[in-house]
Protein backbone atom coordinates (compact mmCIF):
# COMPACT_ATOMS: atom_id res chain seq x y z
CA UNK A 1 0.00 0.00 0.00
CA UNK A 2 1.47 3.40 -0.97
CA UNK A 3 1.61 6.42 1.33
CA UNK A 4 -1.35 8.15 -0.31
CA UNK A 5 -3.55 5.03 0.06
CA UNK A 6 -2.56 4.64 3.70
CA UNK A 7 -3.40 8.24 4.41
CA UNK A 8 -6.72 8.00 2.57
CA UNK A 9 -7.92 5.11 4.78
CA UNK A 10 -7.79 7.39 7.81
CA UNK A 11 -9.74 10.27 6.24
CA UNK A 12 -13.36 10.44 7.43
CA UNK A 13 -15.12 10.43 4.05
CA UNK A 14 -18.89 10.19 4.25
CA UNK A 15 -20.03 7.64 1.68
CA UNK A 16 -23.51 9.19 1.60
CA UNK A 17 -21.92 12.50 0.59
CA UNK A 18 -19.98 10.81 -2.20
CA UNK A 19 -23.26 9.46 -3.52
CA UNK A 20 -25.06 12.78 -3.02
CA UNK A 21 -22.41 14.70 -4.98
CA UNK A 22 -22.55 12.21 -7.84
CA UNK A 23 -26.33 12.27 -8.02
CA UNK A 24 -26.44 16.05 -7.64
CA UNK A 25 -24.26 16.35 -10.74
CA UNK A 26 -26.27 13.74 -12.62
CA UNK A 27 -23.37 11.31 -13.05
CA UNK A 28 -23.71 7.54 -13.08
CA UNK A 29 -21.52 5.11 -11.16
CA UNK A 30 -20.17 3.88 -14.48
CA UNK A 31 -19.24 7.42 -15.59
CA UNK A 32 -17.42 8.09 -12.31
CA UNK A 33 -15.54 4.81 -12.61
CA UNK A 34 -14.57 5.51 -16.21
CA UNK A 35 -13.30 8.96 -15.26
CA UNK A 36 -11.00 7.49 -12.61
CA UNK A 37 -10.18 4.38 -14.66
CA UNK A 38 -11.42 2.04 -11.94
CA UNK A 39 -14.19 -0.55 -11.63
CA UNK A 40 -17.80 0.53 -10.89
CA UNK A 41 -17.72 -1.77 -7.84
CA UNK A 42 -15.03 0.50 -6.35
CA UNK A 43 -17.35 3.50 -6.56
CA UNK A 44 -20.17 1.45 -4.99
CA UNK A 45 -17.85 0.43 -2.16
CA UNK A 46 -16.85 4.04 -1.47
CA UNK A 47 -20.45 5.22 -1.41
CA UNK A 48 -21.49 2.41 0.91
CA UNK A 49 -18.61 2.89 3.33
CA UNK A 50 -16.89 -0.42 2.54
CA UNK A 51 -13.75 1.33 1.21
CA UNK A 52 -12.32 4.80 0.73
CA UNK A 53 -10.83 6.65 -2.24
CA UNK A 54 -7.34 8.08 -2.14
CA UNK A 55 -6.96 11.83 -1.80
CA UNK A 56 -6.16 12.10 -5.49
CA UNK A 57 -9.22 10.06 -6.45
CA UNK A 58 -11.48 12.06 -4.14
CA UNK A 59 -10.23 15.34 -5.56
CA UNK A 60 -10.80 14.09 -9.11
CA UNK A 61 -14.33 13.07 -8.15
CA UNK A 62 -15.00 16.49 -6.61
CA UNK A 63 -13.92 18.17 -9.86
CA UNK A 64 -15.95 15.69 -11.95
CA UNK A 65 -19.05 16.31 -9.83
CA UNK A 66 -18.56 20.07 -9.68
CA UNK A 67 -18.49 20.09 -5.85
CA UNK A 68 -16.01 21.06 -3.16
CA UNK A 69 -13.62 18.35 -1.94
CA UNK A 70 -14.40 19.17 1.72
CA UNK A 71 -18.09 18.40 1.20
CA UNK A 72 -17.19 14.70 1.13
CA UNK A 73 -16.60 14.96 4.90
CA UNK A 74 -19.93 16.66 5.75
CA UNK A 75 -22.50 14.80 7.82
CA UNK A 76 -25.35 16.04 5.64
CA UNK A 77 -25.81 17.63 2.24
CA UNK A 78 -25.42 21.43 2.24
CA UNK A 79 -28.38 23.69 1.56
CA UNK A 80 -27.89 24.96 -1.98
CA UNK A 81 -29.59 28.08 -3.24
CA UNK A 82 -29.70 26.96 -6.84
CA UNK A 83 -31.28 28.90 -9.66
CA UNK A 84 -33.45 27.10 -12.16
CA UNK A 85 -32.64 26.53 -15.78
CA UNK A 86 -33.85 29.33 -18.01
CA UNK A 87 -36.85 28.67 -20.31
CA UNK A 88 -36.07 26.00 -22.88
CA UNK A 89 -37.37 26.79 -26.37
CA UNK A 90 -35.79 23.82 -28.12
CA UNK A 91 -38.03 21.69 -30.33
CA UNK A 92 -37.91 17.91 -30.75
CA UNK A 93 -36.59 17.52 -27.21
CA UNK A 94 -38.51 14.39 -26.39
CA UNK A 95 -38.95 13.57 -22.72
CA UNK A 96 -37.04 15.77 -20.24
CA UNK A 97 -33.59 14.39 -19.45
CA UNK A 98 -32.51 15.31 -15.87
CA UNK A 99 -28.86 14.59 -16.64
CA UNK A 100 -28.90 16.75 -19.76
CA UNK A 101 -30.69 19.54 -17.91
CA UNK A 102 -28.05 19.41 -15.16
CA UNK A 103 -25.24 19.78 -17.70
CA UNK A 104 -26.93 22.75 -19.37
CA UNK A 105 -27.64 24.30 -15.97
CA UNK A 106 -23.95 24.08 -15.06
CA UNK A 107 -23.06 25.97 -18.26
CA UNK A 108 -25.74 28.53 -17.41
CA UNK A 109 -24.28 29.01 -13.91
CA UNK A 110 -20.79 29.40 -15.37
CA UNK A 111 -22.03 32.04 -17.82
CA UNK A 112 -23.93 33.94 -15.14
CA UNK A 113 -20.78 33.97 -12.99
CA UNK A 114 -18.77 35.45 -15.89
CA UNK A 115 -21.36 38.22 -16.28
CA UNK A 116 -21.11 39.10 -12.59
CA UNK A 117 -17.31 39.01 -12.86
CA UNK A 118 -17.44 41.41 -15.81
CA UNK A 119 -19.69 43.83 -13.93
CA UNK A 120 -17.34 43.66 -10.92
CA UNK A 121 -14.37 44.38 -13.18
CA UNK A 122 -16.08 47.43 -14.67
CA UNK A 123 -16.61 48.69 -11.12
CA UNK A 124 -12.98 47.98 -10.19
CA UNK A 125 -11.84 49.98 -13.21
CA UNK A 126 -14.21 52.84 -12.41
CA UNK A 127 -16.08 52.42 -15.68
CA UNK A 128 -19.71 51.85 -16.60
CA UNK A 129 -20.62 48.92 -18.87
CA UNK A 130 -21.97 49.97 -22.27
CA UNK A 131 -25.69 50.74 -22.21
CA UNK A 132 -27.78 48.65 -24.56
CA UNK A 133 -29.78 50.96 -26.88
CA UNK A 134 -33.17 51.55 -25.31
CA UNK A 135 -34.84 52.03 -28.69
CA UNK A 136 -34.00 48.47 -29.79
CA UNK A 137 -37.08 46.91 -28.28
CA UNK A 138 -39.31 44.64 -30.36
CA UNK A 139 -42.30 42.32 -30.30
CA UNK A 140 -43.01 39.34 -32.51
CA UNK A 141 -45.53 41.52 -34.37
CA UNK A 142 -42.77 43.86 -35.58
CA UNK A 143 -41.44 43.77 -39.13
CA UNK A 144 -38.10 41.92 -39.07
CA UNK A 145 -36.89 43.58 -42.29
CA UNK A 146 -37.19 47.12 -40.92
CA UNK A 147 -35.76 46.14 -37.54
CA UNK A 148 -32.81 44.30 -39.11
CA UNK A 149 -31.93 47.44 -41.06
CA UNK A 150 -32.03 49.52 -37.86
CA UNK A 151 -29.70 47.05 -36.17
CA UNK A 152 -27.31 47.20 -39.14
CA UNK A 153 -27.13 50.96 -38.69
CA UNK A 154 -26.44 50.51 -34.97
CA UNK A 155 -23.77 47.95 -35.75
CA UNK A 156 -22.23 50.28 -38.35
CA UNK A 157 -22.03 47.22 -40.58
CA UNK A 158 -23.56 47.91 -44.01
CA UNK A 159 -24.42 44.95 -46.20
CA UNK A 160 -21.78 46.02 -48.70
CA UNK A 161 -19.09 45.52 -46.05
CA UNK A 162 -20.38 42.02 -45.36
CA UNK A 163 -20.37 41.18 -49.05
CA UNK A 164 -16.87 42.58 -49.61
CA UNK A 165 -15.29 40.24 -47.09
CA UNK A 166 -13.15 37.80 -49.11
CA UNK A 167 -14.64 34.35 -49.35
CA UNK A 168 -11.48 32.86 -47.82
CA UNK A 169 -11.97 35.07 -44.75
CA UNK A 170 -15.72 34.66 -44.30
CA UNK A 171 -14.97 32.57 -41.20
CA UNK A 172 -14.20 35.90 -39.46
CA UNK A 173 -17.80 37.14 -39.73
CA UNK A 174 -18.96 35.57 -36.42
CA UNK A 175 -16.09 37.29 -34.60
CA UNK A 176 -17.02 40.57 -36.25
CA UNK A 177 -20.69 40.21 -35.27
CA UNK A 178 -19.66 39.23 -31.75
CA UNK A 179 -17.61 42.43 -31.47
CA UNK A 180 -20.55 44.51 -32.75
CA UNK A 181 -22.84 42.96 -30.14
CA UNK A 182 -20.34 43.52 -27.35
CA UNK A 183 -19.94 47.17 -28.41
CA UNK A 184 -23.67 47.55 -27.66
CA UNK A 185 -23.24 46.15 -24.16
CA UNK A 186 -23.86 42.42 -24.71
CA UNK A 187 -21.50 39.91 -23.09
CA UNK A 188 -20.96 37.10 -25.62
CA UNK A 189 -19.43 33.82 -24.41
CA UNK A 190 -18.83 30.51 -26.15
CA UNK A 191 -19.18 26.97 -24.83
CA UNK A 192 -18.65 24.22 -27.37
CA UNK A 193 -20.25 21.53 -25.19
CA UNK A 194 -23.71 23.04 -25.72
CA UNK A 195 -23.84 21.33 -29.11
CA UNK A 196 -23.83 17.95 -27.33
CA UNK A 197 -27.34 18.77 -26.08
CA UNK A 198 -28.72 20.14 -29.37
CA UNK A 199 -28.40 23.69 -28.06
CA UNK A 200 -27.15 26.32 -30.51
CA UNK A 201 -27.13 29.05 -27.87
CA UNK A 202 -28.96 30.76 -25.06
CA UNK A 203 -29.69 34.31 -23.99
CA UNK A 204 -30.21 35.76 -20.52
CA UNK A 205 -31.77 39.20 -20.75
CA UNK A 206 -30.65 41.26 -17.77
CA UNK A 207 -29.50 44.85 -17.86
CA UNK A 208 -26.86 46.06 -17.86
CA UNK A 209 -24.97 43.55 -19.93
CA UNK A 210 -27.40 40.96 -21.33
CA UNK A 211 -25.70 37.63 -21.90
CA UNK A 212 -25.41 35.43 -25.00
CA UNK A 213 -23.72 32.03 -25.09
CA UNK A 214 -23.24 30.20 -28.37
CA UNK A 215 -21.58 26.95 -29.40
CA UNK A 216 -19.32 25.30 -31.97
CA UNK A 217 -20.84 25.34 -35.44
CA UNK A 218 -19.63 26.08 -38.93
CA UNK A 219 -18.75 29.81 -39.07
CA UNK A 220 -21.62 30.72 -41.41
CA UNK A 221 -24.05 28.93 -39.11
CA UNK A 222 -22.52 30.72 -36.10
CA UNK A 223 -23.36 34.06 -37.73
CA UNK A 224 -26.98 33.00 -37.93
CA UNK A 225 -26.99 31.76 -34.32
CA UNK A 226 -25.48 34.99 -33.00
CA UNK A 227 -28.11 37.11 -34.73
CA UNK A 228 -30.85 34.73 -33.58
CA UNK A 229 -29.71 35.18 -29.98
CA UNK A 230 -29.44 38.95 -30.47
CA UNK A 231 -33.08 38.87 -31.54
CA UNK A 232 -33.94 37.36 -28.16
CA UNK A 233 -32.45 40.47 -26.55
CA UNK A 234 -34.56 42.68 -28.82
CA UNK A 235 -37.63 40.78 -27.63
CA UNK A 236 -36.40 40.85 -23.99
CA UNK A 237 -36.89 37.08 -24.08
CA UNK A 238 -34.57 34.89 -21.99
CA UNK A 239 -34.40 31.41 -23.54
CA UNK A 240 -32.42 28.37 -24.63
CA UNK A 241 -32.46 27.92 -28.42
CA UNK A 242 -32.21 24.63 -30.27
CA UNK A 243 -30.30 23.66 -33.38
CA UNK A 244 -33.44 23.16 -35.49
CA UNK A 245 -35.30 25.74 -37.52
CA UNK A 246 -39.04 26.09 -36.83
CA UNK A 247 -41.58 24.82 -39.35
CA UNK A 248 -44.86 24.93 -37.41
CA UNK A 249 -45.24 27.73 -34.88
CA UNK A 250 -48.08 26.34 -32.79
CA UNK A 251 -46.95 27.59 -29.38
CA UNK A 252 -45.77 30.96 -28.16
CA UNK A 253 -42.25 29.60 -27.70
CA UNK A 254 -42.13 28.40 -31.30
CA UNK A 255 -43.49 31.71 -32.53
CA UNK A 256 -40.68 33.48 -30.69
CA UNK A 257 -38.06 31.10 -32.13
CA UNK A 258 -39.40 31.48 -35.64
CA UNK A 259 -39.39 35.28 -35.31
CA UNK A 260 -35.77 35.16 -34.14
CA UNK A 261 -34.90 32.94 -37.12
CA UNK A 262 -36.62 35.39 -39.43
CA UNK A 263 -34.78 38.34 -37.89
CA UNK A 264 -31.40 36.61 -38.28
CA UNK A 265 -32.21 35.80 -41.90
CA UNK A 266 -33.38 39.36 -42.59
CA UNK A 267 -30.20 40.77 -41.08
CA UNK A 268 -27.78 38.52 -42.97
CA UNK A 269 -29.77 38.30 -46.23
CA UNK A 270 -31.98 41.40 -46.62
CA UNK A 271 -35.09 40.87 -48.72
CA UNK A 272 -34.39 43.99 -50.79
CA UNK A 273 -30.99 42.63 -51.82
CA UNK A 274 -32.48 39.28 -52.78
CA UNK A 275 -35.18 40.93 -54.86
CA UNK A 276 -32.48 42.84 -56.74
CA UNK A 277 -30.74 39.56 -57.54
CA UNK A 278 -33.72 37.30 -58.28
CA UNK A 279 -36.73 39.56 -58.70
CA UNK A 280 -39.95 39.34 -56.73
CA UNK A 281 -40.98 35.74 -55.98
CA UNK A 282 -44.05 34.67 -57.94
CA UNK A 283 -44.63 31.06 -56.93
CA UNK A 284 -42.32 28.75 -54.92
CA UNK A 285 -40.10 26.66 -57.19
CA UNK A 286 -39.99 22.92 -56.43
CA UNK A 287 -36.21 23.02 -55.93
CA UNK A 288 -33.05 25.06 -56.45
CA UNK A 289 -29.84 23.56 -57.81
CA UNK A 290 -26.89 23.25 -55.46
CA UNK A 291 -24.81 25.40 -57.79
CA UNK A 292 -27.34 28.25 -57.68
CA UNK A 293 -27.84 27.88 -53.94
CA UNK A 294 -24.14 27.99 -53.09
CA UNK A 295 -23.52 30.86 -55.50
CA UNK A 296 -26.27 32.88 -53.82
CA UNK A 297 -25.04 31.96 -50.33
CA UNK A 298 -21.58 33.18 -51.30
CA UNK A 299 -22.97 36.59 -52.25
CA UNK A 300 -24.04 37.11 -48.63
CA UNK A 301 -21.19 35.09 -47.07
CA UNK A 302 -23.70 32.79 -45.34
CA UNK A 303 -24.22 29.04 -45.24
CA UNK A 304 -26.23 27.26 -47.91
CA UNK A 305 -28.43 26.07 -45.05
CA UNK A 306 -29.32 29.61 -43.97
CA UNK A 307 -29.70 30.70 -47.59
CA UNK A 308 -32.21 27.98 -48.38
CA UNK A 309 -34.20 28.76 -45.23
CA UNK A 310 -34.35 32.37 -46.39
CA UNK A 311 -35.46 31.45 -49.90
CA UNK A 312 -38.18 29.22 -48.48
CA UNK A 313 -39.29 31.91 -46.04
CA UNK A 314 -39.63 34.50 -48.81
CA UNK A 315 -41.49 32.13 -51.13
CA UNK A 316 -38.77 31.50 -53.72
CA UNK A 317 -38.48 27.74 -53.04
CA UNK A 318 -41.03 25.16 -51.87
CA UNK A 319 -40.57 24.37 -48.17
CA UNK A 320 -40.86 20.61 -48.70
CA UNK A 321 -37.62 20.68 -50.69
CA UNK A 322 -35.86 21.97 -47.60
CA UNK A 323 -37.51 19.79 -44.96
CA UNK A 324 -37.59 16.53 -46.92
CA UNK A 325 -34.56 16.74 -49.21
CA UNK A 326 -31.88 19.16 -47.99
CA UNK A 327 -32.26 19.26 -44.21
CA UNK A 328 -30.83 15.74 -43.59
CA UNK A 329 -27.83 16.64 -45.75
CA UNK A 330 -27.24 19.93 -43.94
CA UNK A 331 -27.41 18.18 -40.56
CA UNK A 332 -24.75 15.65 -41.56
CA UNK A 333 -22.47 18.42 -42.83
CA UNK A 334 -22.89 20.47 -39.64
CA UNK A 335 -22.25 17.48 -37.42
CA UNK A 336 -19.05 16.76 -39.33
CA UNK A 337 -17.84 20.30 -38.72
CA UNK A 338 -18.71 20.17 -35.01
CA UNK A 339 -16.53 17.11 -34.57
CA UNK A 340 -13.46 18.62 -36.20
CA UNK A 341 -13.91 22.40 -36.04
CA UNK A 342 -11.89 23.20 -32.92
CA UNK A 343 -9.02 25.58 -32.40
CA UNK A 344 -5.79 23.70 -31.73
CA UNK A 345 -4.11 26.34 -29.60
CA UNK A 346 -5.21 26.41 -25.94
CA UNK A 347 -4.70 30.16 -25.39
CA UNK A 348 -6.84 30.95 -28.41
CA UNK A 349 -9.55 28.59 -27.14
CA UNK A 350 -9.68 30.40 -23.80
CA UNK A 351 -9.94 33.83 -25.42
CA UNK A 352 -12.57 32.52 -27.87
CA UNK A 353 -14.58 31.13 -24.97
CA UNK A 354 -14.54 34.31 -22.90
CA UNK A 355 -14.49 36.88 -25.68
CA UNK A 356 -12.61 40.13 -26.17
CA UNK A 357 -14.69 42.18 -23.73
CA UNK A 358 -14.27 39.84 -20.79
CA UNK A 359 -10.61 39.03 -21.53
CA UNK A 360 -9.82 42.71 -22.00
CA UNK A 361 -11.44 43.64 -18.69
CA UNK A 362 -9.43 41.01 -16.79
CA UNK A 363 -6.13 41.98 -18.41
CA UNK A 364 -6.75 45.70 -17.90
CA UNK A 365 -7.69 45.23 -14.24
CA UNK A 366 -4.58 43.11 -13.68
CA UNK A 367 -2.29 45.36 -15.70
CA UNK A 368 -3.39 48.47 -13.79
CA UNK A 369 -3.06 46.81 -10.39
CA UNK A 370 -6.80 46.77 -9.64
CA UNK A 371 -6.73 43.00 -9.09
CA UNK A 372 -3.80 40.74 -8.17
CA UNK A 373 -2.24 38.15 -10.47
CA UNK A 374 -3.92 35.13 -8.83
CA UNK A 375 -7.37 36.74 -9.02
CA UNK A 376 -6.89 37.55 -12.70
CA UNK A 377 -5.95 33.91 -13.34
CA UNK A 378 -9.05 32.83 -11.42
CA UNK A 379 -11.28 35.15 -13.47
CA UNK A 380 -9.86 33.53 -16.62
CA UNK A 381 -10.54 30.04 -15.24
CA UNK A 382 -6.88 29.02 -15.42
CA UNK A 383 -5.81 25.94 -13.47
CA UNK A 384 -2.20 27.04 -14.04
CA UNK A 385 -1.80 30.78 -13.28
CA UNK A 386 1.51 30.81 -15.18
CA UNK A 387 -0.56 30.70 -18.39
CA UNK A 388 -1.90 34.22 -17.81
CA UNK A 389 1.12 36.08 -19.32
CA UNK A 390 0.85 33.84 -22.39
CA UNK A 391 -2.81 34.83 -22.79
CA UNK A 392 -1.88 38.49 -22.41
CA UNK A 393 0.70 38.12 -25.17
CA UNK A 394 -1.80 36.24 -27.37
CA UNK A 395 -4.41 38.92 -26.76
CA UNK A 396 -2.00 41.64 -27.84
CA UNK A 397 -0.96 43.11 -24.51
CA UNK A 398 2.51 44.10 -23.49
Amino acid sequence: MNAESAKAVDLPYNGRMLRWAREWRGRTVEEAAAKLKIEPTDVHDWENGRAKPTVRQARELAAFYGRQFLEFFYADAPAIDQSKMIPDYRVHRGAPDPKEDREILEIQHWAEAQRLNALDLYEELGDEPPTFPADLIATIDDDVEELAERVRIRFEFPLQQQQRIPKAKAYNIPSLLRAKMEALGVLVLKDNSLADYRVSGFTIVQFPMPLVVYTAEAPARQSFTLMHEFAHILLRETAISGTNFIRDARTRERKVERWCDQFAAAFLMPRSALVELRGEPSAPQPFISDAALYELANVFRVSAHAMLIRLVGLGYVDDDYYWSVKLPIFRREEEQFRRFGRSRYWAQRIVNKLGDTYTGLVLEAWGTGRIPFHQAADFMGLSNPAHLPVIRQEFGGA
